[in-house]
């Protein structure tokens, strides 16, 4: 959490700022349970017995904009507010988005370790892809989608979407030229898909091997969303096939990646620890906006 967001804190209510605190359970326990306020980023779980014992808890401030960690049910049952930070980090993910399908359409980030070994791969590096005149397909246009569909469009792309919750005839669609297909058009027409979806019964494995078979032939694959919406062991398989002709992943089913996952060794994949929406700037908005939530629902209560 950015300093002046804790700074701000403090200087209203008694605060523990402990970022290793997900680490240690008992101790996050025995913390909670004397909390009036609770605030996490992704991998602490807000639910079960940590949400039981937390007898005071009155609002739950979470650095981020996915709730998959939190029991928000339990919370609402029990009084409790939970605060996401909507929007703040949208610019990040966004920008993620945009480089990682600039970098996997070129492929030229892979010549790095032969060109300083004094290789010269320049033939087989000569295909690459441009960006301008793609199609990118948004799966899910709420607010990071429409910024990446933006982005895109500004680079020269043409941008088709897919959002569950959005009918076809809604305004953002308009005002975003952005065309609405169903899921089977959307995959079957973009050279570049991008995912942002929560992780609910309905997305789970939302893009499995049926649906990989069904994009384009090359087409690159983007999930900043939830690692479960994606079929792990489907897309290193479309990528060892050539069905797919890159990806990039920052969220995975069980995170950390385990040992022995079938996306190690994957040709054209690049790979991060859910850092899509981390940067300094995002980061310092994310901060701000809890912080200023959490005192104010303090203060109401």
């Amino acid at each position: 959490m950015d300093a002046g967001a804790v700074a701000s804190l403090a200087a209203a209510h008694d605060t523990r700022y402990l970022p290793d605190l997900v680490d240690r359970p008992d101790a996050l326990a025995a913390e909670a349970a004397g909390a009036d306020a609770l605030v996490v980023r992704n991998r602490t779980q807000v639910r079960g017995a940590l949400l039981e014992g937390a007898r005071k808890l009155r609002v739950v401030g979470r650095l981020g904009v996915g709730l998959d960690n939190i029991d928000v049910r339990a919370c609402e049952a029990r009084g409790i507010a939970v605060i996401p930070a909507t929007g703040a980090n949208a610019q990040a993910v966004a920008e993620y988005v945009i480089a990682s399908a600039m970098l996997l359409l070129r492929g030229a980030f892979r010549s790095t370790d032969e060109v300083a070994a004094g290789r010269w791969p320049r033939t087989a590096l000569s295909s690459g892809r441009e960006i301008a005149g793609r199609t990118l397909g948004v799966i899910g246009f709420g607010d990071i989608g429409r910024r990446a569909a933006r982005m895109g469009r500004a680079l020269g792309m043409r941008a088709i979407g897919h959002d569950i919750a959005l009918p076809s005839n809604a305004a953002a669609w308009r005002d975003e030229h952005v065309e609405p297909r169903d899921l089977d058009a959307l995959l079957a027409g973009a050279d570049v898909v991008t995912l942002h979806v929560p992780l609910v019964t309905t997305t789970r494995n939302l893009i499995d091997a049926r649906r990989l078979a069904a994009m384009k032939r090359g087409a690159i694959l983007i999930n900043t969303a939830r690692g479960g919406v994606v079929d792990e062991a489907a897309v290193a398989a479309a990528l060892a096939s050539g069905q797919l002709g890159g990806a990039a992943l920052d969220v995975f089913d069980t995170e950390p990646l385990p040992a022995g996952s079938p996306l190690a060794g994957a040709p054209n994949l690049l790979l991060t620890p859910h850092i899509a929406g981390l940067t300094q700037e995002a980061n310092a908005r994310v901060s701000t906006m809890i912080a200023e939530r959490v005192l104010a629902m303090l203060a109401a209560r």
